[in-house]
C-alpha cells in the first residue's frame, strides 16, 4: 500500500468517525449540542482537522442526511422485499419509513427538517438521496393508479407519511391513534 492510499484511507476514517459522532450526540441531545468544538473533543482531533473535512456543521448534518437515506432505502426494500402483493408492500413500507423515522429523529431530522445543503427534486441531487425517493417509487408507483403520475403520486404519500411522522413525533397527535391512522391513508390512498 502506498503512503497516499494510506492517507486517504486514514482521511475516510475520520470522517466516518467525524459523521458517527455529530450523529451519536444529536441522537443522545440534539442538533444543538452538535459543535464542531464538541466534535473536536469527542473524536480527539483539533477543530482544523475536523475543517479539513467539513466546512461546518451544515456539511456535518448533509453527510448523516446521505448516511440516513442510504439507510432509509435498504431498510424499505429489505420490508417490501419480504411482503407478498402490492398493499402488503405498501403496508410494509409505510410501517417501515415510520418505524425509521421514530427511531432514528435526530437523522431524520437531518434529512428532511434541518439545512444540510443538499439539492432535493433536482438533477443535482445527490444519489443517496434519490435512490431513496427511488425506494419509495419502487412499491408505490405500482399502486399509483390509471392516469396518476407515479412519481407524484409517490410524493403525496411521501409527504402524508412524514407528516404523520413529524408529527406524532412532536406529540401533536395522540400515539394509541397512530396504527388506525397509517391503516387509514392506505385505505384512502391505495386503491386496487
Amino acid at each position: 500500500m502506498s503512503v497516499q492510499e494510506r492517507k486517504e484511507r486514514e482521511r475516510a476514517s475520520r470522517e466516518r468517525l467525524i459523521v458517527a459522532s455529530a450523529r451519536e450526540l444529536a441522537e443522545q441531545q440534539g442538533w444543538d449540542a452538535v459543535t464542531t468544538r464538541r466534535l473536536a473533543e469527542r473524536i480527539e482531533y483539533s477543530q482544523p482537522v475536523l475543517y479539513s473535512h467539513f466546512r461546518g456543521k451544515r456539511e456535518i448534518i448533509g453527510a448523516v442526511a446521505l448516511e440516513g437515506a442510504a439507510e432509509m432505502a435498504a431498510a424499505l426494500r429489505a420490508a417490501t422485499s419480504a411482503a407478498d402483493g402490492p398493499r402488503a408492500r405498501v403496508t410494509a413500507l409505510a410501517r417501515t419509513y415510520l418505524d425509521f423515522a421514530a427511531r432514528n429523529p435526530a437523522v431524520y431530522d437531518a434529512m428532511f427538517q434541518l439545512d444540510g445543503g443538499l439539492p432535493f427534486a433536482d438533477e443535482d441531487t445527490p444519489e443517496p438521496l434519490k435512490d431513496a425517493f427511488a425506494a419509495l417509487l419502487e412499491s408505490l408507483g405500482e399502486v399509483a393508479g390509471d392516469g396518476v403520475h407515479p412519481g407524484l403520486f409517490t410524493e403525496v404519500f411521501w409527504a402524508a407519511l412524514h407528516g404523520l411522522a413529524t408529527l406524532t413525533r412532536a406529540e401533536r397527535l395522540p400515539p394509541e391513534d397512530a396504527e388506525r391512522r397509517t391503516e387509514l391513508l392506505l385505505d384512502r390512498l391505495i386503491v386496487l
